[in-house]
């Protein structure tokens, strides 16, 4: 049983002892029974009076929970709607009183829900309307009476963040360019003219519109004054190279330069206008020097014929060059004629350098041949023969690969010019040509003297029984190499009173005249010549040229030597010979 039935129980047990002790009290006074109907009436009613009220009472409360409830039912609907939430689901099995409070916290949380999402909402509208008017874009795509979702709510979060990016971005860009715009505005001596200029240029930085035809008006602003800037520095680095130019050729004092240095390296507006100052007072300088300033032209183009390989027909062809009359016509042709010069020069540099490249390889491979022929050379320390014979042969090796470079460039070039690339009047290939020809020819003469030499030397040799010793290395301590030598074969010279001059002169008296053919001796000590005609070794008579010449002189040797060894006695004998 529940207690409140117990309660029950006991309020009605409370009641009938109450009207027993009444009855009991009416009984002891003894009051009339008529007047006992009445008083247990009037407790009765005052009893059933104070019960229906409480009864009114807890029917009221039922009703208000009721409509508490349908009310918080309507409610709930309207938050979930608004919040976009799955609708309120009541737990079954509960009382009134339960069910009424679940559902009124239910509302109050969805309220406080509500209430915080439209805050941040109000807050993301404000960020948003700020941003809008810095970057003058369009507001954010979202109503601000109704209630966002969480979804809603982190896509605007996102944008703000977006747009917060893109305006330091914008600011930092304007400010960059502001900046070169203040320094170009400069170096032109310009002021700021138009409202927009102003707007840049003077405005507070945060006041500016940072949109996007602001930012593009703000880069053509800037790429205008960046060309007007390169234009100014143009004419000024024009100014300065004919003013440096003018200089050199009026021989004006390194003292007068120097106090004008300032302006030969700015180009702002003043530095422009004291540029074409000294131009404008050098060029009347150089009229009044008309003389010297031609003559410096012609020095000019004289450099310029020697680096683009200008032959003598070419340089006659300038007749002005070669004038005495100074006018101002002929110092115009002279300027017009470098001009033409140096652009020409420039168009082809590379195939120029490349020419004189091989000028000065070839140079100096004849060089080092030269000094491949000096004996001196292997007295030489410190490695330089080494260093020598390899870089003779890197040259060796890299002068047919620049001459190939070169060919390939000279066919465009003679394709583009329609005309033969010649230097100094000639082709330059058939010069590399004639130079290797010319260079083989020498070498192949020297290898014939050599030959010449070394047969003559044979010859006497063979006439006097001597032999002229060939330097040889030193040696170096402590090598046991030994160097080559040809020996003869030696034979005792009998008499040592007599030296072997005289021995020779004595034992191959007979011999003499068969080796040399002069003549054979007569017992009175004379000489009769032989019949056979005598041998000449004069190199005119011999032969007219190189190769002629040593090979009739070589065929006159080995019959010389024939002839010795069949004579009834040697030649005096020496010691080994080193040839």
């Amino acid at each position: 049983m529940r207690k409140s039935e117990v309660l029950a129980a006991e309020s009605v047990a409370c009641l009938n002892k109450a009207l027993c002790h009444l009855k009991d009290i009416w009984e002891e006074i003894g009051i009339p029974e008529d007047q006992r109907l009445q008083r247990t009436n009037v407790v009765k009613n005052h009893i059933k009076g104070l019960l229906d009220m409480m009864i009114t009472e807890e029917e009221s409360l039922r009703t208000r929970l009721l409509s508490s409830i349908e009310a918080c039912h309507k409610q709930l609907d309207t938050l979930c709607l608004e919040l976009q939430l799955p609708p309120f689901e009541e737990e079954r099995g509960v009382t009134m009183l339960q069910q009424e409070k679940e559902i009124r916290t239910q509302v109050e949380v969805l309220v406080k829900e509500r209430t915080q999402r439209m805050q941040q909402l109000k807050a993301l509208t404000e960020r948003d309307q700020d941003l809008c008017d810095t970057l003058c874009s369009d507001p954010y795509a979202l109503d601000p009476n109704a209630v966002p979702s969480l979804e809603q709510l982190d896509g605007f979060r996102q944008h703000i963040a977006s747009q917060t990016t893109e305006k330091e971005r914008r600011h930092a860009e304007f400010v960059g360019i502001k900046r070169q715009i203040i320094l170009c505005m400069d170096d032109l001596d310009q002021l700021p003219e138009t409202s927009f200029e102003k707007d840049v240029v003077c405005e507070d930085q945060e006041a500016f519109c940072l949109s996007k035809d602001n930012i593009a008006s703000l880069k053509l602003l800037f790429g205008q004054l960046e060309e007007r800037k390169a234009e100014n520095q143009a004419v000024c680095e024009a100014h300065r190279e004919k003013i440096q130019e003018l200089w050199d050729r009026l021989q004006v004092p390194q003292e007068e330069r120097e106090l004008f240095s300032e302006h030969m390296v700015a180009s702002k507006k003043k530095n422009l206008d004291a540029l074409e100052a000294e131009g404008r007072r050098l060029m009347e300088l150089k009229r009044l020097n008309m003389r010297n300033v031609t003559e410096a032209i012609r020095s000019e183009i004289a450099v310029l014929w020697e680096k683009c390989f200008f032959s003598s027909d070419q340089q006659q062809a300038f007749v002005p060059y070669f004038s005495n009359d100074f006018t101002e016509e002929l110092l115009g042709l002279h300027e017009a004629e470098i001009l033409r010069l140096k652009q020409h020069y420039e168009e082809h540099k590379e195939l120029f350098e490349g020419v004189h490249h091989w000028e000065e390889s070839w140079r100096l491979f004849l060089e080092l041949e030269e000094k491949a022929t000096d004996p001196s050379r292997f007295t030489n320390r410190g490695g330089n023969l080494l260093k020598e014979e390899k870089q003779k042969a890197e040259l060796h090796k890299s002068l047919p690969k620049l001459e190939k470079k070169l060919k390939a460039q000279i066919d465009v070039w003679e394709q583009d010019q329609a005309r033969e690339f010649l230097v100094n009047g000639q082709k330059f290939l058939q010069f590399v040509e004639e130079q290797w020809e010319l260079h083989r020819i020498k070498k192949e003469n020297e290898k014939l003297e050599r030959q010449l030499k070394k047969s003559k030397q044979i010859e006497v040799d063979m006439l006097y029984g001597t032999a002229v010793r060939t330097p040889t290395k030193r040696r170096f301590l402590g090598t046991t190499t030994p160097s080559k030598t040809r020996k003869v074969p030696s034979v005792r010279t009998p008499g040592r009173s007599k030296t072997p001059l005289a021995g020779l002169q004595e034992r191959n008296k007979e011999n003499m005249g068969q080796v040399t053919g002069l003549g054979v001796p007569l017992q009175s000590g004379g000489f009769k010549t032989l019949a056979r005609p005598q041998r000449n070794f004069s190199i005119n008579s011999v032969a007219s040229t190189y190769s002629e010449f040593a090979t009739g002189l070589i065929n006159t040797v080995i019959e010389s030597v024939q002839s010795s060894e069949t004579s009834p006695r040697p030649l005096t004998p020496r010691a080994s010979q080193t040839y």
